[in-house]
């Protein structure tokens, strides 16, 4: 019997909000969605796994960066879930959208040391970004995260 789609789990990820030094947001393009959608670093949690490890893999398999600082693991979680359009398509139609524990950390590197052609590359581009320009470039079904990490990260940085 197939599984309605509001029985369908959630993933448990992370999300990883990388600053640079004059404060901009690390974001960039998917290769699945290559509209003007633009978005940071996230990803599923392995089993075992805790999630600050999950965010340094995800953080440098998705973009060569290794040189951060951690500045605050943001507090409780935030959930989103797929459109029906997506349903069923992505994660192999195991989930119906993610719950994710976020990450705000301080890039410390230099800009060439960020490379996205990775193993299994996920973007196409990257750039950085002010703060209040991440709800102007997510995708729609992610927007309310954005908005939140926006609030939370204001009152770090401010």
């Amino acid at each position: 019997m197939k599984k309605k789609l509001s029985e369908l789990p959630l993933r448990s990820g992370v999300g990883i909000i990388v600053l640079n030094k004059d404060n901009k947001v690390f974001v960039a393009k998917r290769i699945d969605n290559p509209k003007n959608f633009w978005q940071m670093p996230q990803g599923g949690v392995d089993e075992g796994e805790d999630f600050l490890k999950a965010a340094y893999r995800e953080l440098e398999e998705e973009t060569s960066i290794k040189n951060v600082d951690l500045i605050k693991e943001l507090d409780g979680m935030i959930t989103y879930e797929l459109p029906e359009r997506l349903l069923g398509i992505i994660w192999k139609g195991k989930y119906r959208g993610q719950k994710q524990k976020w990450f705000v950390m301080k890039f410390v590197g230099e800009d060439k040391e960020i490379n996205i052609k990775t193993k299994n590359p996920e973007f196409l581009d990257w750039k950085w970004i002010e703060l209040d320009q991440i709800t102007e470039v997510v995708v729609d079904f992610k927007l309310h995260v954005y908005k939140e990490l926006k609030e939370k990260v204001k009152k770090i940085i401010n």
